[in-house]
Formats: structure tokens, C-alpha cells, sequence
């Protein structure tokens, strides 16, 4: 049988100096949310980087943490070197190539795949001219000479980089001492609380490792697998839509919203070989198809385990909801925020509710 506390004067003060404290709680991060965006940014990175830490100190059977650090460092750095060195004279070469495409479509007169009415529609709202423009080599440059010099001439954003650069000495700072961080937050709990608030934090990290470290690792590897499908049908900006479909991976089946440009380069892509329409785009589909058995069958199964994190749904309006609050810092953390209220939730108000 459920009972319920009577709302007693005290507990009506309680419940009322709890909420304005949640309040002050978001009004201060509101203010302080540009300062704690680098540590934010900076414990994510550290986060996680930790299993390659903790793999090259059993690789390198190293005692300390300081050299396996400076190793999982500059074996990021020379990766992300390797991938900008190989990937991005290639994105170049695509965005050039679809600049061509898009000249090619609106300068086209006869185009039998879809109604008249629909190209005319899509010629009046969009400025395939000056799309095209923006994708050239050329224009590229232009931007990044121009956002060098605006750098070399902006104090506030001089500022900003610097800022930035304090990410790096938080991020080396956080990975030095990691293992005493973790000890010490636990050792900050009144021992009074300690059981449940390990209990949430348990939940909040197994979230985390689904999320940041599992989904991350599943994401990009449905970008390169849709980067190579893409580029084996000859599709127009293969890699970038791959990597892009990747990165909306990072919520599950968002991808989904990705048919509708890879639809577009299906259509401007057979309007200027002449080419079936309806080929290009069934190879796409079938890409699609194979991706994602490939995710469902194998990836998901090995990374992620049987496990469930978060329903979709809610990760998808956690990220809106925070972000709109706290901008950039928001979707940061706007996983362990929602995982802890729901743990909150389930602990104190269901399990309450039923005994």
C-alpha cells in the first residue's frame, strides 16, 4: 500500500529552497558557461582518450601516467595529421567537382527526371550559382586567407584562441591527475549520500561509455563505410556526405534525414552525365542497406554489447533542450544531465511511490 507524506509547512520551505536552488544552479552556469566551456570540452577529450591511456600503459608496460599520455597524444595527433593530409585535397577535389554539377543543373534546360514545376521551384529558392562558387578551390582559399587575416587582426578573437589553447593545459592537467580526480570527487560525498549518489554515477557512466565512447566509435565507422560505398558508385562528394551521415549517426538512425541531400546529388549528378536517375539512386539505396545491416549485425553487437542506452528520442531532445539552454557547453552535457535526472527520477519518485 502507498502512502504519502503530508506537505507540512517545513517540507513545502524544503521543496521550494531545493528548486531555487536548481535555479541558481542554471542561472550561474548560464553566466560562467563561457569559462567552463574549454574544462568542459577539455574533461570530455580526457574522458575519452583514458582506454588508450590505459591500453598503452599495458602495451608499453609503463608505470606512470605522464609517457603513455604524451604517447595517446602523439598517436592522435599523427592520425588526425594522416586523415587531413590524405582526406582533404580529396574533399577539395569533390567540392570542386559538384560546384561543375550545380553550374551544369541550373544552366539546364530539358531535364525529364522530375516536373518542370519542381525545378522551377528550386531554381527560384536556391542559388545553385552561388553555391557553386562557395565549393571551388579557389574560393576556399579566399576564406582561409581571410579568416588568417582576421585572426592576425581581431583582438577578441585572439582571445578566443587563447582560450582554446587553456583546453590543451586543462586536457594534460585532467589526464595527469585522472585517476586522483575520480578518487577525489567520491571522497567530496558525504558518506550519508554515497550510496546512491555512486549508484547514479554509475548509471551516468554507463551512459557515457554508450554514448561518447561506443556510439562515437560506431558513428565513424558507418562514415568511412558510407564514405567507401560512395565512392565505389562514383557518387559526387563521397566522402564528406559519408563522414556527414556518420556524424548524425551519433544519434541513433538520424541518419535517416540524410536521403534528402544524397536524393539532390542523385538528381544533379544524372542530369549532368545523362545518366539514369534512377540507377544512381538505387545504388545509394542499396549503400544504405548494406551499411546498415553491417551496423545492426556487427558493430553495434561487438561495441556496444547487448546493453541499451537511451532511447533515441530522448537523446535527441536531451541535446536540443541543453544546447538551447547552455549552448555549446549544453550538448556537452546534456547526456550526463538527463541520465541523472532520470536515474533521480527512478530512484526517489518511482521506488518511493511503490514502497
Amino acid at each position: 500500500m502507498t502512502s504519502s507524506q503530508p506537505y507540512t509547512f517545513d517540507r513545502v520551505v524544503r521543496i521550494i529552497i531545493s528548486i531555487a536552488v536548481i535555479l541558481g544552479l542554471f542561472w550561474i552556469l548560464n553566466i560562467l558557461k563561457d569559462v567552463l566551456l574549454p574544462f568542459c570540452v577539455a574533461c570530455l577529450i580526457a574522458y575519452i582518450f583514458e582506454p588508450f591511456v590505459q591500453f598503452n600503459r599495458r602495451l608499453f608496460h609503463l608505470k606512470g601516467r605522464a609517457l603513455a599520455i604524451f604517447i595517446t597524444l602523439f598517436e592522435a595527433i599523427v592520425i588526425l595529421g594522416l586523415i587531413g593530409y590524405f582526406i582533404i585535397p580529396l574533399i577539395f577535389k569533390e567540392c570542386s567537382h559538384v560546384a561543375v554539377l550545380l553550374k551544369h543543373y541550373a544552366q539546364s534546360d530539358n531535364i525529364a527526371i522530375l516536373p518542370d514545376s519542381v525545378h522551377d521551384f528550386l531554381r527560384r529558392n536556391i542559388d545553385f550559382g552561388y553555391i557553386a562558387s562557395l565549393l571551388t578551390r579557389q574560393d576556399w582559399m579566399n576564406v582561409i586567407e581571410s579568416t588568417f587575416s582576421f585572426l592576425s587582426s581581431g583582438v577578441d578573437v585572439i582571445i578566443g584562441i587563447v582560450g582554446w589553447f587553456i583546453v590543451v593545459l586543462y586536457l594534460v592537467f585532467i589526464m595527469l591527475d585522472y585517476d586522483k580526480l575520480m578518487v577525489g570527487f567520491k571522497h567530496l560525498v558525504p558518506p550519508k549520500y554515497r550510496k546512491i549518489t555512486f549508484k547514479i554515477g554509475n548509471d551516468i557512466k554507463t551512459s557515457m561509455n554508450h554514448y561518447f565512447r561506443g556510439q562515437a566509435l560506431v558513428a565513424f565507422l558507418v562514415g568511412v563505410l558510407f564514405s567507401i560505398g560512395f565512392v565505389i558508385i562514383d557518387l559526387p562528394l563521397a566522402i564528406v556526405l559519408g563522414m556527414f551521415i556518420g556524424l548524425l549517426n551519433m544519434v541513433p538512425y538520424l541518419q535517416l534525414i540524410s536521403i534528402v541531400p544524397t536524393t539532390i546529388l542523385c538528381l544533379i549528378y544524372a542530369t549532368e552525365t545523362g545518366g539514369s536517375f534512377w540507377y544512381i539512386f538505387g545504388a545509394c539505396m542499396a549503400v544504405y542497406a548494406i551499411v546498415q545491416v553491417i551496423q545492426d549485425l556487427f558493430l553495434v553487437p561487438k561495441i556496444m554489447g547487448k546493453s541499451m542506452g537511451l532511447n533515441p528520442a530522448i537523446i535527441l531532445l536531451s541535446l536540443s533542450v541543453w544546447g538551447t539552454l547552455l549552448g555549446f557547453m549544453g550538448l556537452i552535457i546534456a547526456l550526463p544531465l538527463t541520465t541523472l535526472v532520470l536515474s533521480y527520477y527512478n530512484e526517489y519518485i518511482l521506488k518511493s511511490k511503490v514502497e
